[in-house]
């Protein structure tokens, strides 16, 4: 029997949230009835990883979206490959891939890792972030939301068709407690006795790295048994390391590019946090729980769909640099909450975000679409 060839389209080869989602589900995707191949619309170490894993990859580079320049090359590719059925994953990557899957009449499945239109953008950036999603969504024969808000932020904004929610889920073999990694707090000289948080993302203004910062300021004249070690780049990342510099917070504020030991990382941790913005359904946040490790995050989308306060993390508001510092300290000072909270973490996981959970559903999707 013929297998079914999905097209994976993803808008960068570095490692995010939905380039980890793809990495999963290649991986994990029922080979003996699935053959898939991956686009990538950058080089880099996402890239790497798949080809390492035996993956068919191709990278036609742009960094821009609607870059009609790249359609025939685009199409071309999707017509060589034999494609059965594309999937895009993320804004960019559909915006240049549903002019060749409608030219090629193929069904074409579009997976939204959070909307790109949020509310810190300008009016005028908002409305055409707007009206591209709402457009896009129209073009694609179906849309899967990582999350429920997500979903109904597309039904609300512009009566969204076709739409499904598949929740991310987590490799919790690779994210598992009970394995062994590298010892981290060796490597940075952190005592046992210190209260280790990591934030491990891109530092960007989604992420506000600088409430963080803030909050930081305000338990480290609490205590100084605190250490904050911040893993990843992005363009807020040279503010930061000025922030911290020029604050003198260089013993207790660790700066580190991005790295891909993250199981290790989280292991070495107490406390994971997530100051975002706004969030899709955050792979971080699911992969911190995985490794049973007490997650303080902002009360935003789909952050808010996997924590429940009290129960398996602590919810804070956006920017508030003082319920943050509250939030970490409580952890830090209750040993006892911090055990059950980390405890929930991974049996939430265990129970509702499991990566084969994922893959099972969205290959389901898939076979719906040859079966119509």
């Amino acid at each position: 029997m013929k297998k079914i060839r999905v097209l994976e389209a993803i808008r960068q080869g570095n490692i995010g949230g939905g380039e980890t989602h793809v990495l999963e589900l290649v991986s994990k995707i029922d080979r003996s009835v699935f053959e898939p191949v991956v686009l990538s619309f950058t080089y880099g170490p996402m890239v790497d990883q798949l080809r390492d894993h035996g993956i068919d990859v191709h990278v036609i580079e742009t960094e821009r979206g609607f870059d009609w320049r790249v359609w025939k090359r685009v199409k071309q590719l999707i017509k060589g490959l034999d494609i059965d059925i594309i999937h895009a994953h993320g804004t960019r990557a559909n915006s240049n891939l549903f002019s060749p899957a409608k030219q090629l009449k193929l069904p074409l499945i579009y997976t939204v890792h959070g909307w790109s239109f949020h509310q810190d953008q300008k009016p005028v950036v908002k409305l055409i972030r707007k009206l591209s999603e709402r457009f896009l969504t129209s073009v694609s024969d179906s849309v899967i939301c990582v999350s429920n808000s997500n979903q109904a932020d597309g039904v609300k904004g512009w009566n969204m068709k076709r739409s499904l929610v598949i929740y991310n889920g987590i490799n919790t073999d690779k994210f598992n407690p009970d394995n062994h990694y590298s010892d981290i707090r060796k490597e940075f000289g952190i005592g046992e006795n210190k209260t280790l948080i990591v934030y491990i993302v891109r530092i960007t203004t989604q992420k506000d790295p600088l409430t963080l910062i803030r909050a930081m300021k305000i338990i480290l004249e609490r205590t100084k048994d605190v250490v904050l070690l911040m893993v990843g780049e992005g363009d807020l990342k040279e503010e930061v390391v000025n922030i911290v510099k020029e604050s003198h917070l260089e013993a207790n504020i660790i700066l580190e590019n991005f790295r891909q030991d993250v199981p290790a990382i989280l292991k070495a941790a107490d406390i994971y946090c997530l100051p975002s913005l706004w969030e899709g359904l955050p792979i971080g946040v699911l992969e911190a729980m995985s490794m049973g490790k007490v997650v303080v995050a902002t009360h935003v989308d789909g952050t808010s769909e996997i924590i429940s306060e009290g129960f398996n993390g602590i919810l804070f508001p956006v920017k508030d640099a003082g319920k943050f510092a509250e939030a970490i300290l409580t952890v830090h000072n209750d040993k006892v909450l911090a055990k059950r909270l980390s405890e929930n973490a991974r049996k939430t996981i265990l129970e509702r975000f499991t990566v084969e959970g994922m893959v099972r559903d969205i290959e389901k999707h898939y076979k719906d679409f040859l079966i119509k």
